[in-house]
């Protein structure tokens, strides 16, 4: 093929020699922005890791670009968006690294158990000392795994050869599905009080700063040996040091810290904590695993194929995106609303399509995929598009299925959503009016003209006089703004559904307090 590639972050020479057989590779590391965008022009495929910003200078300075490929599972340095609008592939290597993250886990955790890096330490430094470094047996105890993805389920399948008992926490993985791997789902506090070891495999978000902290160690068994190859931050440090010193907990293996390198934090100084420096995707075999994923990906794109890891690019022609936009505009805002009001472990997903929606022959897995997309963007933390969607969703259990129908119960075009839960099934309703005009139309059966988009408040209540003043006077008190209300009722004075819209954010605390008032059955805050 007569492409040029350019690589601008070291890649593994597997990764290279593929490309060289089949394109001209030029190999040119450590550029900066404006060195970048003076040659991108003359490029077809541009290969990075995570040293190299693109950004969308970059982006527009590639007029011959068709594809971006990060080798590795983030894309935090690339522009997506900027590429998406250009019509540039982007592309990942996100399974390339999980064996050997799996693998630094399971090696931290035995280390952990058997005192391996002290006891290396004390002979070299000319030591004898038997007693001093004795362990405690894997074998029959219980780890708790937190985050139950692709890395969690290989140390749990580990694990388990080991003869341990495996417990883990991951709110958007189906119970069946982890059954079927012989793990059990638990909650965190009942994972922290029956695991021997613990091992975090989630991302750092918002929600998972310092989840291991001084209120969840205190719910952990006496002895637990805690082990983080995940992200720095996940463990509150600080908390950790005091429960090592006060013999609650046993010891910590970490591959990750708060701040990197951690030459300040004070688990430094104790023996009982084992410390590498970020090593969990450092293997020959992972970086040339990923330079050959990346690799072929870009071949495969330059020669008019497709690319397995794919997480921008669209599957319909363009003339058919455009007259399907406002139907997936109004599915995945559907979508996004139904999963905040949503409580339960996620087993399935109905979408039905009825009317006339365009193209929807052809379509109807891109409308459901970009539904998907949505709905997950809401839970997960990871890259989720409209071609991993829906495998994503398998990996967790979560069975999607469609029905297309010319009965659309009086309105032109309806999407109607099912979500089902271990607990209830929540549907939502909507139909595209005109091609500005997208409305809700029912929740939960509840009939309404609900526009999807901004801040809002969802409650159901008893349809009685004063319920609804008493949930306005505290959103009042807190200084939101309400901009309008609907509200939707089957029968006189049984549940009804309010929704309201809100100029603004509306402060957790002001939620919860909604949901005492009398007559509320349940309130939620949605951010579309």
């Amino acid at each position: 093929m007569n492409y040029r590639v350019l690589v601008s972050d070291p890649l593994a020479e597997e990764g290279i020699e593929i490309l060289r057989n089949e394109v001209e590779v030029d190999v040119k590391t450590d550029l900066a922005e404006d060195a970048l965008v003076g040659i991108i022009g003359d490029y077809d495929a541009l290969l990075v890791r995570s040293g190299t910003e693109v950004t969308a200078r970059v982006i527009e300075a590639g007029t011959k670009l068709r594809f971006i490929g990060r080798a590795g599972a983030g894309v935090d340095n690339i522009d997506t968006a900027a590429a998406t609008r250009r019509g540039i592939i982007v592309a990942n290597a996100p399974e390339g690294n999980t064996l050997a993250a799996t693998e630094h886990t399971c090696a931290m955790m035995l280390s952990l158990a058997r005192n391996i890096p002290q006891a290396n330490a004390s002979v070299k430094g000319r030591q004898w000392k038997r007693s001093k470094f004795i362990g405690v047996e894997v074998n029959e105890k219980t780890l708790g795994v937190v985050g139950f993805g692709r890395i969690g389920k290989e140390v749990a399948k580990r694990a388990s050869a080991m003869n341990m008992r495996i417990v883990a926490y991951d709110p958007f993985i189906a119970k069946d599905r982890a059954r079927e791997l012989g793990v059990e789902i638990v909650d965190l506090p009942e994972l922290y009080s029956r695991a021997d070891f613990i091992t975090i495999h989630t991302p750092l978000i918002k929600e998972t700063r310092h989840l291991i902290n001084a209120q969840t160690i205190g719910q952990m068994k006496a002895g637990v040996r805690i082990i983080n190859c995940a992200r720095g931050g996940i463990i509150d440090e600080a908390a950790l040091y005091d429960a090592i010193v006060a013999g609650k907990v046993a010891g910590a293996a970490l591959d990750v810290f708060e701040s990197e390198p951690p030459f300040d934090s004070a688990l430094i100084g104790l023996e009982q904590v084992i410390m590498t420096p970020h090593l969990g995707a450092s293997t020959v075999e992972a970086q040339a695993n990923v330079a050959v994923s990346i690799a072929r990906q870009c071949l495969a794109v330059l020669g008019g194929g497709e690319a397995k890891y794919v997480v921008n690019a669209p599957t319909i022609p363009a003339e058919q995106a455009e007259a399907l936009e406002p139907f997936v505009d109004l599915s995945s805002r559907m979508a996004r609303l139904l999963m905040q009001i949503t409580d339960g472990r996620i087993e399935g997903l109905h979408i039905t399509y009825a009317g006339e929606i365009p193209h929807l022959d052809q379509a109807s897995r891109y409308l459901t995929r970009q539904t998907v997309k949505a709905l997950l963007e809401q839970i997960l933390h990871l890259p989720v598009n409209i071609v991993n969607a829906e495998v994503v969703a398998g990996e967790r259990g979560i069975a999607i299925t469609e029905t297309v129908t010319r009965e659309s119960h009086g309105f032109k075009n309806l999407i109607r959503i099912a979500l089902r839960t271990d607990l209830d099934e929540q549907t939502i309703e909507g139909s595209v009016f005109s091609p500005s005009r997208r409305r809700v139309v029912a929740i939960g059966g509840y009939t309404m003209d609900l526009d999807p988009t901004g801040h809002l408040v969802i409650s159901k209540h008893l349809d009685q006089p004063g319920v609804i003043g008493r949930a306005s006077t505290t959103l009042g008190r807190v200084n939101v703004n309400i901009a309008g209300m609907q509200v939707g009722r089957i029968r006189q004075g049984e549940e009804a559904i309010m929704v309201l819209n809100v100029d603004s954010d509306v402060p957790a605390e002001a939620i919860e307090e909604i949901r005492t008032h009398p007559g509320i059955f349940s309130a939620w805050f949605v951010d579309i």
